[in-house]
């Protein structure tokens, strides 16, 4: 079968690779489209935190196809090494599958799987939430902030205040679910922006960026604020002062897909396949052919500023 093949650390090469045979437990899955993410391209330079993959195998982590020799409909959240998500079909295990509504067509079904899951969970699961609390979501025109302004929204939150870098948009989010937007290059006082924004203190920050961004998050925080931290796209340090965390008793919460419970995550994804089938959930989505693996690599590494999906 064609794959994208991981041969070294770093890009994967599209070539052939065996195809996989399930044992007991496992099922084969014919891949419809996987998804790209940054994940992907740290497991790929071998410096994630669960250990570099084996070499060669076939990268990648999520993807939606049906399962050979019933025709169920699935999204892949997980595969069994070396058989990644980026081939015409991959292996995974039955625990590792949800169910798809067949109302949703692929794009929506794979952008809601690790993007729609660390723009949802963050909110309703490490924060908790509570409706009429206002969110700050940073790095807000990426897939995962695009899905976490209007899970905000769809949550409770009584305001959502969008902030990213990119002015085309932060203006599209307006129409999500955004109350306000914050341009994260434009602002001398980044932490004031963020409250004038907002109409006052912010209850819950969305973080996949870190640095200074998230620094003047919790500054804009108020008594009791959680910031749940989940990426760190615009640094990997953050010089964070005692005295606000201290004297408003701030939580900072860290998240991550794959630490939380199979079937939170499962029903996470039940709830957001939902809402994407009844129109309340818009994700942005391009198809890009696996052969030209490299090239998606590239972008998603400069940052896409959109889902990318490898369609065999």
């Amino acid at each position: 079968m064609h794959a994208a093949v991981l041969e070294q650390f770093g890009t994967p090469v599209y070539a052939e690779f065996e195809e996989p045979v399930a044992a007991a437990g496992q099922v084969v899955v014919d891949v419809a489209a996987a998804g790209l993410n940054p994940v992907d391209l740290r497991k790929a330079d071998g410096t994630y935190l669960t250990g570099p993959p084996p070499l060669p195998s076939v990268v990648g982590t999520e993807a939606v196809g049906t399962v050979l020799g019933s025709g169920r409909r699935v999204y892949v959240s997980a595969s069994i090494p070396p058989f990644g998500t980026m081939a015409q079909r991959t292996l995974t295990g039955e625990e590792a599958l949800f169910d798809v509504p067949d109302a949703l067509d692929d794009g929506h079904a794979v952008a809601l799987g690790i993007a729609g899951l660390a723009g949802w969970l963050p909110l309703a699961w490490r924060a908790q939430l509570e409706p009429g609390e206002t969110v700050l979501v940073l790095g807000a025109t990426g897939a995962v902030g695009r899905i976490a302004v209007q899970a905000a929204k769809l949550l409770g939150a009584g305001r959502v205040v969008a902030a990213g870098r990119d002015p085309e948009g932060l203006r599209a989010l307006a129409g999500l679910g955004a109350d306000a937007t914050v341009q994260l290059d434009a602002a001398d006082d980044l932490a004031g922006a963020f409250r004038e924004a907002a109409g006052g203190d912010v209850d819950v920050v969305v973080d996949p960026l870190w640095g200074a961004p998230a620094v003047a998050a919790l500054e804009a925080l108020g008594v009791g604020g959680r910031l749940v931290q989940l990426g760190q796209s615009a640094g990997a340090e953050a010089a964070v002062p005692s005295v606000p965390v201290r004297g408003k008793q701030l939580d900072i919460r860290g998240y991550l897909n794959f630490r939380v419970p199979a079937e939170v995550q499962r029903e996470a994804y039940r709830a957001l396949t939902e809402h994407a089938a009844a129109g309340r959930i818009a994700v942005d989505v391009e198809r890009v052919p696996l052969c030209d693996v490299a090239e998606a690599w590239a972008r998603q590494r400069s940052g896409a500023g959109r889902k990318l999906l490898l369609v065999p």
